[in-house]
């Protein structure tokens, strides 16, 4: 069965600011604010009310090398107050930066190159090898011009798309709901940046998994 989703703050506000937590809870989720909609569902849906989550800003992911010291930052600052701390990354292009600095800090992260690895399932998503797909979760259809089209420029100059995207193939829209207007919009996308669409609906796949483990411990 595939979620319905909750209210959750503004989009474009996970992306530029992230999202504070409450301060309730004894259990901490430092998360992308990519993924904020899907963790407050999955809280809701399973009661995991002992879990709190904070949301680094999404955009994030356009800039790797900043992830690693914004979550220890964020370790450190809300360490204090919590029991137990997870954090909701992948490596996310940190080379392994941030793999080493949670064991550093003695923290569980995610495992997994990207988080559309594990939302497919990494062991699915290593086996099938697309080296030529271009990847979209629901919350990169929903800011695809604020991740993909305007940090690009393509927005300026739209002649550059071929450089940046002749050796894709294929967008795959791995889906996290399964919402027509969403799917809609990824195949605009794929369109926009003259590519294959692929369309697979995949639920939460790891994420939920690893966090019910992380939830039963609390």
């Amino acid at each position: 069965m595939f979620p319905t989703m909750t209210p959750t703050p503004d989009t474009a506000a996970l992306t530029a600011e992230g999202l504070t937590p409450t301060g309730e809870g004894r259990v901490l989720l430092i998360a992308c604010g990519a993924l904020a909609r899907e963790i407050l569902d999955l809280k809701a849906r399973n009661g995991w009310h002992h879990l709190d989550l904070a949301c680094l800003p999404a955009i994030l992911h356009n800039h790797p090398e900043r992830i690693t010291d914004a979550v220890r930052e964020a370790v450190h600052k809300h360490r204090g107050t919590y029991d137990q701390i997870y954090v909701v990354y992948a490596d996310c292009g940190t080379g392994g930066l941030l793999e080493a600095a949670c064991a550093e800090m003695g923290i569980e992260m995610v495992a997994g190159p990207h988080c559309y690895a594990f939302f497919d399932g990494i062991d699915s998503f290593e086996a099938r090898g697309e080296v030529t797909s271009f990847f979209l979760t629901d919350f990169l259809v929903r800011q695809f011009d604020a991740f993909v089209w305007k940090p690009l420029g393509l927005d300026r100059h739209p002649d550059l798309r071929d450089m940046y995207f002749g050796n894709y193939e294929t967008l795959v829209y791995l889906a996290q709901t399964d919402d027509a207007a969403l799917t809609a919009k990824a195949k605009t996308q794929a369109d926009r940046l003259g590519l294959r669409f692929e369309r697979r609906l995949t639920g939460y796949g790891d994420l939920e998994t690893r966090l019910q483990d992380w939830a039963s411990r609390g």
